[in-house]
């Protein structure tokens, strides 16, 4: 089953999360994962603070505003296809990279640029997203300097 939560959904659940991690309050494993990746970005801690802010905020790319709730899907993406190895190799390519840097959130960092270039590719072509391509593209992050 494909799930699509709209964007007030993915805003909701990050307000919730931080919500909850900062009461105190019992958190489920994907919760606990996307707490921990918030307290890695105490610079959008304002923006998880205010739900009801959080869901009429735009976020403007060119003006050069990060989007902390994709920022942080980016990371939870991240964790997941490495804890499953989907696309297979990725696990591996982002070990590889997380050695190089000595950082696990550096090495994120960098997948990101290359899950965001599969992305915009695989949209812009209309094809499905290149996994071998992602992969290659986090290699590549790894063996560089």
């Amino acid at each position: 089953m494909l799930i699509q939560p709209s964007q007030a959904d993915v805003r909701r659940f990050f307000c919730s999360v931080y919500r909850k991690s900062r009461d105190g309050q019992t958190l489920e494993a994907i919760e606990q994962l996307a707490s921990q990746w918030m307290a890695e970005h105490p610079e959008y801690h304002a923006d998880f603070a205010d739900e009801a802010a959080a869901l009429l905020k735009m976020y403007d790319v060119e003006a050069g505003k990060t989007n902390p709730f994709l920022h942080l899907s980016m990371h939870l993406s991240i964790s997941e296809q490495c804890s499953i190895d989907q696309p297979r190799g990725i696990r591996q390519a982002v070990e590889l990279l997380t050695a190089r840097r000595n950082s696990l959130h550096d090495a994120h960092h960098e997948t990101m640029e290359c899950l965001g270039q599969m992305v915009w590719e695989s949209q812009r072509a209309g094809r499905p997203p290149d996994g071998e391509a992602y992969i290659a593209c986090v290699q590549r992050h790894a063996t560089r300097d």
